[in-house]
């Protein structure tokens, strides 16, 4: 439990942030970070403690979509890193394009489908190995500590594409036989940051709605928010209580 644990919030997720004991807190222009300009991303580092585990949250995120390249989408990771933070654990906002996993529920990720077309490690020979980008031993934790709560925790693949529209029914598809049980627009550069400078990961999605054509309606920003703040607490209990000692660093 001595190492320092970063929390990304993503889009709608801020109100998991209301059970950290919040000592200080910075925003990202003031340590040279970029600032997004999407609804639901508040651009602000909490420095506190969650379950009494000492974690830096990263509340809000910047996008490829937003006019901002790998590096600077994951300066963020970097700065945390600096900071001390050892297990970074990301949540996004995502589409279900599993039948299984209904919209309002959460999706632990096991692996993912970099779609973006970028990278963060470009720019040299950063051959980094990626069999493992998400802990097991966290997962497994996680996976038991749902069950104890009563949380539903699906678990599966994380399509990450650049946005900012929404997929195509026939993108979908195409997912969908790739492999994929959600789709969002971040999260999967970020992983990458992370265990290229060897901080252990683990996400997880909050399913904020259907992938397009496997619902009734068409999608909409304000139902991902919406969805996310509903979603929020049982997450955040999830993550109170294994930060308050069910992880080994």
């Amino acid at each position: 439990m001595a190492d320092l644990v970063g929390i990304v919030l993503g889009s709608g997720l801020g109100p998991l942030a209301d059970r950290v004991v919040v000592e200080r807190t910075t925003g990202f222009a003031e340590v040279g970070l970029p600032v997004s300009k999407v609804k639901g991303h508040a651009g602000r580092f909490l420095f506190g403690k969650l379950g009494g585990q000492s974690v830096i949250v990263m509340q809000g995120r910047v996008h490829l979509y937003e006019g901002h390249d790998a590096k600077a989408l994951t300066a963020g990771v970097r700065w945390m890193h600096e900071q001390g933070v050892r297990h970074l654990i990301l949540t996004n906002a995502a589409g279900s394009l599993d039948p299984g996993m209904e919209p309002g529920s959460w999706m632990m990720l096991s692996d993912h489908l970099n779609l973006t077309g970028t990278s963060p490690l470009e720019g040299g020979p950063n051959f980094v190995d990626m069999t493992e980008v998400y802990e097991i031993k966290a997962r497994e934790g996680f996976r038991a500590l749902a069950g104890k709560l009563g949380i539903e925790l699906h678990e599966g693949v994380y399509a990450g594409l650049r946005g900012p529209q929404y997929e195509t029914p026939a993108e979908i598809r195409m997912l969908q036989t790739m492999g994929a049980n959600a789709v969002g627009m971040s999260t999967v550069l970020e992983a990458l940051q992370a265990r290229a400078l060897g901080i252990k990961v683990s996400a997880f999605s909050c399913l904020t709605n259907w992938g397009a054509g496997m619902g009734a309606t068409n999608l909409d920003h304000a139902e991902v928010i919406e969805t996310g703040a509903a979603a929020a607490a049982a997450m955040m209990s999830l993550l109170e209580a294994w930060c308050a000692g069910n992880w080994e660093s």
